[in-house]
């Protein structure tokens, strides 16, 4: 215990210029726009290159969609038009046009916009008043021009300060367009992918059917909104016809296949909602309801959801997200609503199609008949997991956890890493209060092609399982990010795609909503007398060897547990770099599985050889 009188004796004895440091001399006030320039990852998270779908140009580009989607919502223009011209954006629409006299405003001090009002903008993501406003900021330049009842306004920034204004007469339909350059200082050496461009850009035409978006000469549209999405997730293999209901409102599609899992993609005011939700709970609430009162059964909700692929859009006036990015809806007073329009509209569809109610019913009969065979191996996994609880030291838990109402949560993470030599590099280096280790006993058994039970009898799989609390539910996930952290190394590899493998086999939801990731760790370190680097590739080890000069000491890494725990701890701090593992299209997954991890070795060694650089 420090005595106040040593706390003043030490107070005394600071220098006096470190003693009167701050004063009102040290008090800033920044204005909007530099804030968002000098903190940009608190509004569009992830900064990138492009070369990830999260990566925040993405972000800037939906920020300006959106607004021309919400004009369409509210009924005004039919049609959107998106280019990009290296790296130049533009995006027109046709709705009203910003109001002239607030149009510089609108796209330059945040909290300024009509989205405050719930008569003109009902059903807007972007309540903040903030998106625009980022994108200004952001961007190298930035440029916006509102066409209304024969006038137009124009004004010019840089670097989000204004540098021209201009109006006058014009021909121009009504509308507003839009063109920006993100700065390159702040997403160094960025690229767009176009693939990535494409994905948004339909689920833009899936969520507002009847919109058309025009990009390098396609049209992205849908007749049939989320029935479409659906239907091009599963590629024609639904057991029965989708099933679709839309009003103001609500929106929902669902099928099944024969796959396990279930597959879902939920929506709150056109924002991908990837951890869904109470609008997600209460969808699946209302189609298990909807269900047990057709059948006059008591069918448990697993038995439904197994093969299920559903989609669920709202609007809400006024969303209440749990956190920042939006990828999860906390409104609780929408549950009841939600819940008895899904059932009421399902026991509808079912008593007017009583043959695809016969195929629903008997995938979910065979759904509880392949549950009550692995009933007796979830009895030996009971037994297992008793002695799991004994036996699982290889799990170095940490002390907060996703379900957790703390800060913590959305960064708690477990890594899944091979052996004992990494695991305790890792181990020491961690931050115990949301990083968690589990150190493999070897390399995972290849699981494509075998069935459920291979979870309760395989002993690796069940400690993974029961560690992460997925076995009922994947909602019930205990960390943010699942994190496979092998070497680089033929074996690492082999490790990597194993357990890829084990996850889009039993727990396609886990990676499907965004939780299953890749730790990219340095392949060489490249150091002098004064200088130290990190590299992540041969390109990158030899710039950083021929800029040190002659002197240069090369390490090649061959494993993590080369990696000394204080060399270790900065790869997984604030500036670790993860690899997302993404899958675009369910229906791909199996054909992907079974061609890399099937029996079919001779098609794959031609490949190999084929393909080979």
């Amino acid at each position: 215990m420090i005595s106040m009188q040593e706390l003043r004796d030490d107070t005394d004895n600071l220098p006096n210029s470190a003693a009167g440091a701050y004063d009102e001399s040290k008090v800033k006030t920044l204005d909007s726009l530099e804030h968002i320039r000098l903190r940009p990852g608190m509004y569009v998270g992830r900064m990138g290159d492009g070369s990830h779908p999260d990566d925040g140009i993405y972000v800037l580009l939906k920020e300006v969609i959106d607004n021309s989607v919400d004009e369409y919502i509210m009924g005004n223009g039919r049609r959107i038009d998106i280019a990009i011209e290296g790296n130049e954006i533009s995006v027109r629409d046709y709705g009203r046009g910003i109001p002239l006299g607030k149009l510089v405003a609108c796209v330059s001090q945040i909290n300024t916009g009509a989205k405050y009002n719930t008569d003109v903008f009902q059903f807007s993501v972007g309540l903040n008043g903030v998106g625009t406003k980022a994108v200004n900021a952001l961007s190298a330049s930035f440029t916006a021009i509102s066409y209304r009842d024969g006038k137009y306004k124009r004004a010019d920034f840089v670097e989000g300060k204004l540098v021209n204004e201009e109006d006058g007469a014009t021909e121009e339909r009504n509308g507003t367009f839009v063109k920006f350059v993100p700065d390159g200082r702040l997403f160094p050496k960025y690229a767009f992918k176009l693939e990535y461009v494409e994905r948004r850009l339909w689920m833009y035409a899936f969520l507002n059917s009847g919109l058309s978006l025009y990009f390098n000469n396609q049209r992205y549209y849908s007749r049939n909104g989320l029935m479409d999405l659906v239907n091009n997730e599963v590629g024609g293999e639904s057991l029965y016809p989708i099933i679709h209901y839309k009003d103001k409102t609500l929106e929902f599609s669902l099928c099944h296949t024969n796959d396990f899992g279930e597959k879902y993609y939920s929506f709150v005011n056109g924002q991908f909602t990837s951890d869904g939700g109470t609008h997600l709970s209460a969808f699946k609430e209302g189609v298990l309801r909807a269900v047990n009162e057709y059948s006059g059964k008591d069918y448990d909700g697993r038995d439904l959801r197994d093969g299920i692929v559903g989609s669920i859009a709202i609007k809400l006036q006024d969303p209440m997200f749990e956190s920042q990015t939006k990828n999860k809806l906390g409104n609780t007073d929408i549950k009841g609503w939600i819940v008895g329009t899904v059932k009421q509209a399902v026991v509808d569809y079912l008593h007017r199609h009583t043959d695809d109610a016969n195929l629903l019913l008997e995938k979910v009969k065979r759904n509880e008949e392949l549950r009550k065979e692995i009933s007796a191996v979830q009895k030996k996994g009971r037994e297992m997991s008793k002695r799991m609880s004994l036996r699982n030291n290889k799990l170095k838990d940490c002390k907060h956890h996703f379900g957790d109402r703390s800060k913590y949560a959305d960064q708690t993470m477990i890594f899944l890493t091979e052996g004992d030599s990494a695991g305790g590099s890792l181990e020491q280096s961690r931050n115990p209060m949301y990083q968690a280790v589990f150190a493999l006993r070897g390399k995972p058994l290849n699981c494509y092609g075998l069935k459920l039970d291979t979870v309760y009898t395989n002993e690796e799989f069940f400690y993974i399982v029961h560690t992460l609390d997925i076995e009922e539910d994947v909602d019930n996930l205990r960390y943010a990010k699942v994190i496979i952290a092998t070497d680089a190394d033929v074996d690492g590899l082999h490790i990597r795609n194993l357990l890829i493998t084990f996850f889009l086999t039993f727990f396609e939801p886990l990676v499907l909503s965004g939780h299953l990731y890749i730790l990219e760790t340095p392949l060489f370190r490249v150091r002098n007398k004064k200088e130290t680097h990190y590299c992540y590739s041969e390109e990158e080890r030899d710039a950083t060897a021929k800029k040190l000069g002659k002197g240069a000491e090369i390490t090649r890494f061959k494993g993590l547990g080369e990696i000394s725990p204080k060399e270790f701890g900065q790869f997984i701090g604030d500036d670790i770099k993860l690899e997302k593992v993404t899958i675009e299209h369910s229906k791909g997954i199996n054909e992907m599985l079974k061609f890399y991890m099937g029996d079919n070795s001779p098609e794959r060694w031609d490949h190999i050889v084929n393909n080979l650089v």
